[in-house]
């Protein structure tokens, strides 16, 4: 009996079922043909590429091997930090880099970064030769089971090999060079060497390269500190330092941490303990570091980088890996800033800065400067703000004079309106003291106390402008000068450092020491620069012992008794005040046998009047004075007290030349006057002829037609003023400044 057929529905279900098994033996089977023939294709490909080479003769091995000669390469240079320290050793900051890196011994870094480099990178390291075939292999089929690329087969000494010698790009002829390359350098080099010199190369990202920088830069500290999970955090870094950067993406940077601890598990360098102890820590403690961003002396710093990219070129002092010890005393730059907050304390006082110099050698001790309510300025106002000078000018006129045998004890003029117009063409200069009061007939000493501008402006006239703007480069001013009669009391703008140097050379007894902020380099391979010349003084003299005493003695009486008596602290000084128009600047130049320093006060923005601070006017003898004083209080506080040495060639006085109101004529001159006729206490005026002195006569003949007038003298600088009353006493101090 057949039995009956099977429903219609449950028919077309087997058959389409059949049907689908079918569809699916051909496409394997069409797969297992396309597979065949990709590699029959390959192998037809190796073939082809084996007789080329092979057909491509001696010449192509013997260029090939050229090329894979460790010997005639050279290596990618990565650079390093150039690294400032002070005098004493402490780091004042680095050189700001586009490349954060500095190399450190194998020894100095943690062995948990070791163990974990090796882990994730090249676990085989210290078995194969450079060239790992059976990772290779192990990746090859990896990549061919996924259809790309998931494992690389590059070994630590292949990736140094990239990262020192050759090209990134991904080419055959490329990855064949790496390959010999690192058989090679396997050979001639350690495993050490070379995993030392891969840690100090490789990129962790943010700027870092090298694990002493990623150390650094994220945990704030160095290599050989580093813990067993912040090593497998930094390890994993390399691979893809922005997809796995734990500033900015923690949580795939834990995951990458993970996976490296588990492959320092699987390889047996940690216990399954301290692996889960490890993976159990989700927080990164981050603690992202400053030693490459923070600066503790900008002013200084500046002033030293400007100077070593003199000599070595921007590029080097970046990346060269210098290590620059400076003159600087971190001691003498608190106590500086201290000095300045407690005397300038309000947010709106102006800014002072403070430059001190060893007259022995010009080494310079301290360079700062504080604005108020401002932090972050890199403008040195120190040394490269310029401003007028003031009344502190004046001591190079008196020093030009002395110079020139002039007793400043017994030549008198006559302190009074002074009216100065060369020819009836020019403006008049016309010269008043701050009080309006005057002094009548009057010593060089006593006006110089008394910062006497119309006595200055004819002692000015009579030394010579020119002689005067000699004497102020020779003692150290290397600013332009403009040869005009006002520059004796101050017209011409210099900076702070140059005022400080020109006041060092005579506190030096007349030798002359150029500003030195650097005592030695020591270059990336560990040698000292001498070439350079770093740390030695460079000094040369430029006036006799005899004048600079001389000038000492009529400035430590200024501090006594004059307009410098706000910086008088018991023990032998000396110095001058200076204030320029409007009080816009103020100054206190002074020094003691062992140290010179120079404060200005003002407003860095521009010359903005300083007519009312803490309730008075600000003058060189009032905040500059006073600044001055507390920093040499606590500087030389354990230093003895010591006195002026007395000359070996001491001034021979002779007979100075003084015209009428203290206008001096030459023979080769063509200096007309309009003079004012002054007698003691009065003053009276009229005006005179146009005359010349002729190498003839030494009276004054009539002339009948001028030459051409000269262009216009310069405005005149600003009254010094009278010593003012003492500013109001400071609230109590805030804490004490850390120690840089």
């Amino acid at each position: 009996m057949t039995p009956p057929p099977p429903p219609r529905g449950r028919r077309d279900s087997e058959d389409d079922l059949e049907h689908v098994l079918l569809r699916r033996r051909r496409r394997r089977e069409r797969g297992k043909g396309n597979r065949k023939r990709r590699t029959t294709l390959i192998f037809v490909a190796l073939v082809i590429l084996v007789l080329v080479v092979i057909a491509s003769g001696v010449g192509a091995v013997a260029r090939f091997r050229s090329d894979c000669d460790l010997q005639t390469l050279t290596a990618v240079q990565n650079g390093q930090n150039s690294f400032v320290y002070a005098a004493t050793g402490t780091l004042l900051g680095s050189i700001p880099a586009e490349r954060n890196r500095t190399p450190v011994a194998l020894w100095r870094v943690s062995p948990w970064m070791r163990k974990a480099t090796v882990a994730i990178e090249d676990h085989r390291f210290y078995e194969h030769g450079g060239v790992d075939y059976v990772g290779i292999a192990r990746a090859a089929w990896k990549d061919l089971r996924a259809g790309h690329v998931v494992q690389g087969g590059s070994t630590i000494t292949q990736q140094l090999v990239r990262n020192l010698y050759i090209s990134k790009e991904r080419t055959l002829k490329r990855k064949l060079k790496e390959a010999c390359l690192a058989i090679k350098l396997s050979r001639a080099r350690s495993k050490d060497w070379i995993l030392a010199q891969y840690m100090n190369q490789v990129y962790y990202g943010n700027h870092a390269y090298g694990i002493e920088a990623a150390a650094q830069t994220y945990f704030s500290k160095h290599a050989r500190n580093l813990t067993l999970d912040e090593s497998a955090l930094l390890a994993g870094l390399p691979q893809a330092p922005s997809s796995y950067d734990p500033l900015h993406r923690p949580a795939t940077a834990i995951e990458r941490r993970d996976s490296v601890l588990r492959a320092m598990r699987d390889y047996g360098d940690i216990s399954l303990g301290q692996y889960r102890r490890a993976v159990a820590q989700r927080n990164l403690r981050l603690r992202p570091g400053k030693l490459y961003t923070r600066i503790r002396e900008p002013y200084f710093f500046s002033y030293v980088r400007d100077q070593l990219i003199a000599e070595y070129g921007a590029s080097t002092v970046r990346t060269g890996g210098l290590r620059v010890y400076t003159t600087i005393n971190p001691r003498l730059q608190v106590a500086a800033r201290r000095a300045i907050v407690d005397t300038l304390y309000l947010r709106n006082d102006p800014a002072a800065a403070v430059v001190s110099i060893n007259p022995a050698n010009g080494a310079i001790r301290a360079m700062t400067a504080v604005t108020p309510g401002r932090t972050g300025n890199q403008f040195n106002l120190v040394a490269q703000a310029r401003r007028q000078p003031g009344s502190t000018f004046k001591t190079f006129v008196l020093t030009a004079a002395i110079a020139q045998g002039m007793n400043p004890s017994s030549t008198y003029y006559v302190s009074a309106p002074f009216h100065y117009q060369p020819d009836p063409y020019t403006a008049a200069w016309d010269v008043q003291t701050y009080d309006h009061s005057y002094l009548g007939s009057v010593s060089v000493t006593s006006a110089t106390l008394a910062s006497d501008n119309t006595v200055y402006a004819q002692l000015t006239l009579d030394v010579g402008p020119e002689k005067v703007a000699e004497m102020a480069h020779k003692l150290g001013v290397l600013s332009h000068l403009d040869v005009v009669p006002a520059m004796g009391l101050g017209a011409d703008a210099i900076s702070p450092l140059e005022e400080a140097s020109a006041y060092a050379t005579i506190a030096a007894g007349g030798v002359y020491s150029k500003p030195m902020a650097i005592r030695k380099v020591v270059l990336a391979n560990g040698k000292e620069d001498t070439d350079a010349g770093w740390g030695q003084p460079q000094r040369k003299r430029v006036i006799s012992d005899g004048v600079a005493y001389e000038v000492t003695k009529i400035l430590e009486q200024n501090v006594l008794g004059g307009t410098g008596v706000g910086a008088y602290f018991g023990r032998p000084a000396a110095g001058k005040t200076g204030t320029t128009d409007n009080h816009a600047d103020a100054w206190f130049s002074g020094y003691v046998p062992q140290l010179e320093t120079t404060v200005w006060v003002g407003y860095p923005q521009g010359e903005i009047p300083m007519e009312n601070v803490h309730g008075i006017s600000v003058a060189g003898g009032t905040f500059p004075a006073t600044i001055w004083r507390l920093f040499m209080e606590s500087t030389l506080q354990n230093s003895p007290a010591l006195s002026w040495q007395s000359p070996r060639d001491p001034v021979v006085w002779r007979s100075f030349t003084q015209g009428q109101y203290g206008s001096s004529l030459r023979p080769s001159s063509n200096y007309y006057y309009y003079s004012p006729t002054t007698s003691t206490g009065t003053t009276t005026t009229r005006q005179t002829t146009p005359t010349r002195t002729t190498p003839a006569t030494t009276g004054r003949t009539v002339t009948t037609v001028p030459p051409p007038p000269p262009p216009p003298p310069e405005p005149p600088p600003p009254p010094e003023p009278p010593p003012p009353p003492a500013p109001p006493p400071p609230p109590p101090p805030p804490p004490p400044l850390p120690e840089p």
